[in-house]
């Protein structure tokens, strides 16, 4: 069976790590951007150099209309889905809760939560046996920032990845009898651009101290968490949250 995954945020850092190593794993990958369709197109040569088979689509996954313009052109061009990575996220700038607006706020809950749920519902109409699919994988991307709260930088990051993670527990049971496996990976401090993005570039460095391994992760090493999850070696594994963040 022809196994076609889309990758979500697959230009740059853990989706592109992601979307490299599924496809030497013989999944035929659709590399989602936002705006930067040179990272995109470059991810997708290297996989195509390697033989494999990729390609680039466009879309704001905070916008329903995008969303299901990028799940047509997946099914038109590589086939029925049967992998999902949720991978798309954003952070804002470093920020106490008395200071963040509405608008940020809507921001960070349309692209981390709503968007992942949108793709979800689109995966499962495709993957589901219940809507005539042969069933699939999807790995949502979470943090341990779940579990740890981020107070003082990201209190809102953090909440929207726990509701990611009530999600990945709720449609992992919804979905068990129908062939779709559902389960998460919570990354920790990973060395990633996502950081400069919130304004702190020096993270990463500036808190390893605070990680037992004493150092902070990479996107290949989350990469392999999702990449085993998504295959037939994670057969009886649904409901999971894997935790990638150096013990803390």
């Amino acid at each position: 069976m022809n196994k076609v995954l889309l990758v979500t945020g697959g230009s740059r850092g853990i989706g592109a790590a992601t979307a490299l190593l599924a496809a030497q794993n013989g999944w035929s990958v659709a590399v989602n951007y936002t705006v930067n369709s040179l990272a995109a197109d470059e991810v997708v040569r290297q996989i195509r150099a390697a033989g494999g088979q990729a390609m680039s689509v466009q879309a704001d996954v905070a916008d329903e209309a995008q969303v299901l313009r990028m799940f047509e052109h997946i099914d038109a061009k590589l086939g029925r889905l049967s992998g999902l990575v949720n991978n798309a996220g954003v952070v804002d700038v470093y920020a106490r809760v008395a200071e963040m607006s509405v608008a940020r706020l809507k921001r960070m809950f349309d692209i981390n939560v709503i968007g992942s749920l949108v793709c979800a519902r689109e995966a499962v109409r495709r993957m589901s046996t219940r809507y005539g699919g042969e069933g699939g994988s999807i790995v949502n991307v979470s943090s341990a920032a779940a579990r740890l709260g981020s107070p003082g930088q990201y209190v809102d990051y953090a909440s929207a990845k726990g509701a990611i993670d009530a999600f990945t527990l709720g449609l992992a049971k919804e979905v068990a009898a129908e062939g779709v496996r559902v389960n998460a990976v919570r990354p920790g401090l990973i060395d990633t651009d996502i950081h400069a993005s919130g304004g702190l570039p020096d993270r990463v460095k500036d808190l390893q101290h605070l990680v037992p391994m004493q150092r902070g992760g990479t996107a290949d090493e989350v990469a392999q968490s999702i990449v085993w999850l998504l295959s037939d070696a994670a057969s009886y594994t649904t409901m999971s949250l894997i935790d990638v963040s150096g013990g803390r």
